[in-house]
């Protein structure tokens, strides 16, 4: 079937906004999530991220603000949008008394013979092929939520919607699980939207994210871009002699700012990675001797609790 809306992002927001009495869960939300890509949807428990998929699902209705999701705008053309969308929201429920093939035949059986035809695939996509046949009262947490992705793919979903779905998984099944989340997006193009409060597995899957806190998105982009703060390049330089080393750094127009640190000393470069090897020529000219000349590779986590900790900060120092 042909989407008149294909090129539009999986999903878009302007201004979008849930009240809850005077409380506000989702305060003015824009998002732009591109096709074909895994974007997470990080932040904190509470901080408003299942209250915006559910408004994104049509399941509550917003306060203020548009929404669309592949292309079309929801509530007004929602049942067009979710006929590509696949989601699992908090924990999937699931009839325990029948086995994991016999839930998803229930599901296929309302979809339509082509969906019959996916449950196979679908369960060796997640791994569960060898258990498909045990009743669900027997699966691990994990293991339902494996299938609950299983249960998405039986509508061949452009954008797969997932609320925190590493829940209950083992090292090894997030593993398998971040395996599987690369090939939906990597080899079948699709779109996969994971909320989590897991900055190691959002950093580790996803290829974009957007960061929230109190129902507010503070940033969003890349993975890498996110990380590392923008333009921000830093070092880590060990040298012979750091007060002299200092004082060379402190008048050179490609270094923002040089501190010691634990490491050695830190050198916040102005035009980013390409001007390190100029710093160490500088530096040799100088005749120091440098033992160390090293990137300093900042996590998401580190971004996270830098930008998230800005938030108790007076609201002068939250606009700089």
């Amino acid at each position: 079937m042909s989407d008149p809306a294909s090129n539009a992002p999986a999903i878009e927001t302007r201004g979008l906004t849930k009240r809850f009495g005077t409380r506000t869960a989702v305060d003015g939300v824009d998002l732009l999530v591109p096709r074909a890509c895994a974007f997470g949807f990080l932040g904190p428990n509470g901080a408003g991220k299942t209250t915006m998929i559910r408004m994104l699902l049509g399941l509550t209705g917003a306060s203020d603000g548009e929404m669309s999701l592949l292309g079309y705008p929801v509530p007004a053309q929602r049942g067009v949008a979710l006929r590509r969308v696949g989601a699992i929201v908090e924990d999937p429920r699931f009839h325990t008394h029948l086995t994991g093939r016999e839930n998803l035949r229930v599901v296929a059986a309302v979809r339509g013979p082509e969906a019959e035809a996916r449950i196979a695939p679908a369960l060796a996509r997640v791994g569960l092929s060898e258990r498909a046949d045990d009743k669900v009262r027997r699966y691990s947490l994990g293991m339902r939520q494996r299938l609950g992705v299983a249960r998405c793919l039986l509508a061949d979903p452009q954008l797969l919607i997932l609320d925190e779905p590493t829940n209950g998984l083992d090292p090894g099944g997030i593993q398998e699980f971040r395996e599987m989340i690369r090939a939906l997006v990597e080899q079948e193009g699709r779109t996969v939207f994971l909320s989590s409060h897991l900055l190691d597995e959002v950093e580790k899957i996803c290829d974009a994210a957007a960061i929230v806190d109190r129902g507010t998105v503070l940033t969003q982009g890349p993975i890498a871009e996110l990380a590392g703060g923008g333009a921000r390049h830093e070092l880590i330089v060990g040298v012979d002699d750091a007060e002299t080393a200092l004082d060379v750094l402190a008048g050179a127009d490609t270094v923002l700012e040089a501190h010691r640190s634990d490491e050695g000393l830190r050198v916040v470069l102005a035009f980013g990675p390409d001007t390190a090897a100029e710093i160490n020529a500088l530096l040799v000219s100088a005749g120091l001797a440098v033992t160390r000349l090293e990137p300093v590779r900042h996590s998401l986590e580190h971004r996270f609790l830098e930008i998230t900790s800005r938030l108790d900060a007076p609201a002068e120092e939250v606009r700089a």
